[in-house]
């Protein structure tokens, strides 16, 4: 047993002396490095080092959550204490609780989450500068936001009264440039960027510099077209948002309250028949993987959605309870906060088409490489996002367009989405190029 897991049980029991019926404890150690460069100067440097703790105390069906930095053993009797202390004067909840002992896992899968690189502070600083150095290199940019890179380690530790512990580690490598082109009112800026869980899995940073100034610069001229309705085609880094709607719609929590547009959807077809959607907490490298869920249950590869489908909702214990079904293992939670549901690496299966074929016949249609703002009703679907990117003429990208906004409905842009062949796992959250018939473009 490893150091973090003697603490947390010997709090755990702690605090069932103290007047705890059940208890929980997490520890999340971690310590990260990044650094911020800008026009040949390292503008911002920084390493931090993290051991947050969280208690979570039940006294019959009530339950109280603390959290502290000090490991001190005053220190941790006084959480204790405390904790017991504002559990006893909450409120009931009859949904509270913790897994019984016959759900929690005793054997999960010995992912590798974590490597043993450690970059110094002048390795971040070389990335940061070739990046950006590659970006201004590329004709037509004209000033920069900077490169940043960044790395980090963390080890999870989980214990639980009902005879649940368990520790992971994970690592993380980024690196991130922008710029801008242009002048005046002309101005444009794009960015690229990249996260792996392994630092050889990390691309060059000269092409993470490239790519961002490419991209800044395709921009420029950018022109407002003429409301109508037209297919609206997402890139990649775009399209990943509409899978998060969906996850948001299908959380446990939005479902048990009645404040999802899906409330009612559970066993239908929301999406066209051969769309796949899949969450799978075991993939190797995954952003977002994880050998058990924060209540100690053993989570599973799931078909969310299966040829258009919806096949269950993403649950954790308590909205479990509520709905009078059995947990997903999708409970996730901070050292401060309440398990609540939520994906780990969710991706939409690719399609057969090309990119260039899912466009091939569009006569008029937006390509989307930038939304902006919070323009979706969680409760009704309705869809309205400022939008920036490129105007499609005749099955070709011709020009970029701005000060767009896009509109429909989720339910509609469901049951009337094309994905494309281009899938790859880059965010945690993955889609391919997707197409959506009949959009309303609001512009000139």
């Amino acid at each position: 047993m490893t150091d973090a897991a003697s603490l947390l049980n010997d709090l755990v029991k702690n605090a069932c002396k103290a007047g705890a019926g059940a208890a929980d404890a997490m520890l999340i150690d971690a310590t990260a490095l990044s650094v911020g460069y800008r026009l040949g100067k390292v503008e911002t440097l920084e390493r931090a080092e993290s051991g947050d703790l969280g208690l979570r105390v039940f006294v019959g069906k009530k339950q109280a959550m603390v959290s502290a930095t000090d490991r001190k053993p005053q220190a941790l009797k006084e959480l204790v204490e405390r904790a017991v202390a504002m559990a006893k004067a909450a409120p009931e909840d009859n949904l509270c609780g913790l897994a019984d002992p016959t759900e929690i896992t005793k054997d999960w899968p010995k992912l590798v989450l974590a490597d043993d690189e450690d970059p110094t502070a002048e390795d971040l600083i070389a990335q940061a500068r070739e990046a950006e150095e590659a970006a201004l290199a590329v004709k037509g940019v004209t000033n920069s936001e900077g490169g940043d890179a960044g790395a980090s380690k963390s080890e999870i530790t989980l214990a639980a009264s009902n005879g649940f512990t368990g520790t992971y580690r994970r690592t993380n490598y980024s690196l991130s440039a922008s710029v801008l082109a242009g002048d005046g009112t002309a101005m444009e800026r794009d960015y690229d960027f990249a996260s792996r869980v392994f630092a050889a899995d990390m691309p060059s940073a000269a092409s993470i510099g490239k790519h961002a100034a490419e991209r800044t610069v395709r921009r420029l001229g950018a022109r407002k077209m003429p409301t109508g309705h037209y297919p609206v085609v997402f890139e990649p880094r775009i399209a990943g948002s509409l899978l998060g709607q969906l996850a948001g719609a299908i959380s446990g929590t939005s479902v048990a309250r009645g404040t999802s547009f899906l409330k009612d959807k559970l066993g239908q077809q929301i999406f066209t028949k051969g769309i796949n959607i899949i969450d799978d907490p075991f993939r190797v490298g995954g952003l977002r993987s994880r050998p058990f869920d924060a209540e100690g249950l053993l989570p599973q590869k799931r078909k969310i959605i299966d040829e258009g489908v919806l096949t269950t909702w993403l649950l954790d214990l308590r909205s479990a309870r509520q709905l009078k079904m059995k947990s997903t293992g999708h409970a996730s939670r901070s050292p401060g906060g309440v398990p609540t549901p939520s994906v780990s690496n969710f991706y939409m299966e690719p399609g057969t088409l090309n990119p260039a074929d899912l466009i091939r016949d569009i006569k008029q249609g937006f390509y989307v490489t930038e939304l902006m703002g919070m323009g979706v009703n969680g409760v009704t679907g309705d869809y309205s996002q400022a939008a920036a990117g490129f105007w499609i003429e005749n099955g070709t990208i011709v020009f970029p367009v701005s000060e767009m906004t896009i509109a429909s409905n989720l339910k509609d842009m469901f049951l009337n989405l094309t994905a494309a062949n281009d899938l790859e796992f880059l965010r945690g959250v993955d889609s391919p190029t997707l197409r959506v018939e009949g959009m309303t473009i609001a512009g000139i």
